[in-house]
């Protein structure tokens, strides 16, 4: 097949689409030597049937185990014996393979990038170590209290939505997953009109654009695409207050709120709230109910960027004894948010610290590759990264006020603990 590049510029990055419909992102940064390539694909868990929950997971912990020409200790000898390094990561709306090396190496490592994501063989072998290896993990996060209550909150604000299901999967469906499994996933979503692949590195876009064509020009793209259908959420009822008693010497609690889409007009809003809320020592949960109340061990606030509604989940740890008086004061804070609007001034400092994280976020090729291709992957496009800052700087306290009466309604609150701390605490929200 014949590729002929189309190509735009966008900033510091530079878009070309190949003809077997892959999507570069290329950009020059002449300062350092190393080059980062980032390939995303469509799909993570947001795509698996409940059934297969996990099989995203397990699929990219395999994709590097082998090929139909090397095995998987040719790989990983191979790869550091360049001093490169060599990943993949899923999410719950991508998987992607990461490369990270020195320049003149790119051309080289691009062929074996290129088996990797056409022809990786799924030997059984690694196919049960991976799995046995996943099992162990999915136990592990069943012995801690987060996880126990986070996997509460999901289920609670997404139902029959894969976002319910944690990544790493079930034991009951991990367990059950094939290699078959695994080889029909990867043909379905692993192909070029499915990609983005960032690469950043000393060369000038269009020659890393010669080396990446020459590598994977002649990929073709099944005739059929798979459907990537829009997943309904239905609808929230009542407040839950769901309680799941463990012998532990502390109370977890979480509150969570199903939030928005990312782009959608109050995604920034909600990421300002979060940040407001629980991002660092500076926040109002930590000064609040760590440092002036004395209650909490640990206590945060987060929202992820997903394609789909996200969570905005509050959390905290507690003693035992002090289980009912930290929960009051945990949902005071989300009570005082809808009956007092921020300060200008608190507005101010929670963008600042904001507008610094994200730029602390991008100081590598590396982590510039990877949020352009997650933002991208998304649907978004990789201006998004300049557009959310402005839509970060310009909000007001209005707006904040606004997002949380709005989002921040019909609570899910989760607590994991000793019986005796559970039995009398309430939802008051």
């Amino acid at each position: 097949m014949t590729s002929t590049p189309s190509a735009t510029q966008r900033g510091h990055l530079q878009r070309v689409v190949l003809a077997n419909g892959a999507t570069l992102l290329l950009g020059q940064n002449p300062t350092v030597d190393i080059l980062a390539a980032h390939c995303f694909f469509r799909g993570g868990s947001r795509v698996e049937r409940p059934e297969q929950a996990g099989l995203s997971n397990l699929m990219a912990a395999v994709l590097t185990k082998g090929t139909q020409q090397r095995d998987s200790q040719a790989i990983a000898a191979w790869v550091e014996s360049l001093g490169a390094a060599l990943s993949v990561d899923s999410a719950a709306d991508y998987f992607e393979v990461s490369l990270r090396c020195v320049a003149a190496d790119f051309p080289a490592l691009l062929g074996l990038l290129s088996e990797i994501l056409r022809d990786p063989s799924f030997p059984e072998a690694e196919v049960e170590r991976e799995r046995a290896l996943m099992l162990q993990s999915i136990r592990a996060q069943q012995e801690r209290p987060f996880s126990l209550a986070f996997d509460q909150v999901r289920q609670a604000l997404y139902g029959d939505h894969p976002y319910a299901l944690p990544g790493i999967g079930r034991p009951e469906t991990v367990g059950s997953l094939t290699r078959e499994d695994l080889r029909q996933y990867h043909a379905t979503h692993c192909r070029p009109d499915r990609m983005v692949m960032v690469v950043i590195g000393p060369e000038p876009p269009q020659q890393m654009a010669t080396h990446i064509e020459a590598a994977l020009a002649d990929w073709s793209a099944p005739a059929h695409s798979p459907v990537d259908p829009a997943l309904p959420l239905s609808p929230l009822g009542q407040p839950k207050l769901l309680k799941l008693p463990q012998p532990t010497q502390q109370t977890t609690m979480m509150i969570g709120f199903r939030g928005a889409a990312a782009g959608t007009a109050d995604y920034a809003a909600l990421k300002l709230l979060c940040t407001y809320l629980g991002n660092g020592l500076s926040s109002r949960l930590f000064g609040e109910l760590r440092e002036r109340c004395g209650l909490a061990y640990e206590v945060s606030a987060f929202y992820a960027t997903r394609r789909d509604p996200a969570p905005f989940v509050t959390y905290m740890g507690t003693a035992s004894d002090n289980t009912e008086m930290a929960l009051d004061r945990l949902q005071a804070e989300i009570h005082r948010l809808h009956k007092h609007p921020l300060t200008p001034e608190e507005v101010e400092l929670a963008q600042r610290k904001l507008l610094g994280q994200y730029a602390l976020s991008k100081q590598t090729n590396a982590q510039v590759a990877q949020l352009a291709g997650w933002y991208e992957i998304l649907g978004l496009g990789m201006e998004f990264d300049q557009q959310y800052l402005n839509l970060v700087r310009h909000l007001n306290a209005e707006q904040l006020h606004q997002a949380v009466q709005t989002y921040l309604v019909m609570p899910v609150l989760a607590l994991v603990g000793p019986d005796q701390a559970l039995e009398r605490v309430e939802l008051v929200l």
